[in-house]
């Protein structure tokens, strides 16, 4: 399905993202649709990361992964977690259409991040 944002609903995804994520820890945030191009990003002000590179590799992850739970007969594994030494990804499936991208440090916990995201996605989803 395509969507068409208004610019009201793309500034009410971008004051999302920076309350309820950058303001809790996160260094950066894309809203991605399934193809890997950016509906929004937001971050810290320190991150440096390609974000276009970032989003079309995170969208291919996500599709691979896809992929594999519908091998293991699952309609889709609806979140992703790469951990690293200082920065971590954490992926998660918005509607069916998007995925939200998280990259944080050791100083944000992967619990309290999981709290936030859902809290995330039902705010994006009515927005959407």
């Amino acid at each position: 399905m395509a969507y068409k944002l208004k610019i009201e609903q793309l500034e009410s995804i971008q004051d999302v993202l920076a309350q309820e994520l950058v303001e809790a820890g996160t260094h950066l945030v894309i809203l991605i649709d399934m193809a890997g191009n950016i509906i929004a990003t937001v971050d810290d002000g320190e991150c440096e990361y390609d974000v276009y590179s970032l989003a079309a590799l995170a969208a291919g992850n996500f599709g691979a992964v896809s992929q594999m739970a519908t091998l293991l007969n699952e309609d889709t594994f609806s979140v992703l977690f790469h951990k690293g030494n200082k920065e971590h990804m954490h992926f998660s499936k918005v509607k069916d259409d998007f995925i939200l991208v998280n990259v944080f440090g050791n100083d944000t916990s992967l619990g309290f991040l999981r709290l936030r995201v859902a809290e995330v996605i039902e705010k994006l989803e009515e927005i959407l």
